[in-house]
């Protein structure tokens, strides 16, 4: 799968972060062990970078996550059960997703006690950078909202 995106979009380190290669669908991003995870990250596209970056900001904190690329919803819910939950370790509850459109369906992988940044409305007309601000498609945001639901367990 292809996933290209027309923003201009950091690449990943895959020195540093897992390497996609040999994943059929959602492959992890962190190299964080299942036993130390706090939180998850779902993202799916150009969504992702942000996760990785509030990932790295809750790491700087002592907080292990695990973040999930997720490009295809569809292609993830073929997968075997321990497929997916090799991936989206079912037991952490504190879970974000990021989703620079509608929020609709997410809260399948994030479950009743997660969160969704995605859009809740028709959108708005400004600079991307004033829009990521406005949505909380920015870095500390995410990092916040896992904080958040971390704090309340």
């Amino acid at each position: 799968m292809l996933v290209l995106s027309r923003q201009p979009l950091p690449t990943l380190d895959r020195r540093r972060y897992a390497p996609a290669a040999g994943s059929r669908a959602a492959p992890t991003c962190s190299r964080t062990p299942r036993p130390e995870i706090r939180g998850v990250l779902i993202a799916s596209g150009s969504e992702l970078s942000l996760a990785v970056q509030a990932h790295d900001k809750l790491l700087a904190e002592g907080i292990r996550s695990r973040v999930v690329s997720m490009p295809s919803w569809e292609i993830f819910e073929h997968q075997t059960p321990e497929y997916r939950g090799q991936r989206a370790a079912p037991a952490v509850k504190a879970r974000v997703a990021v989703e620079q459109a509608s929020t609709l369906g997410w809260e399948r992988y994030v479950g009743s006690g997660g969160r969704v940044i995605g859009m809740t409305t028709f959108g708005a007309s400004a600079p991307l950078k004033a829009l990521q601000k406005k949505f909380g498609f920015e870095p500390d945001r995410v990092a916040a909202s896992a904080r958040e639901l971390l704090g309340n367990r």
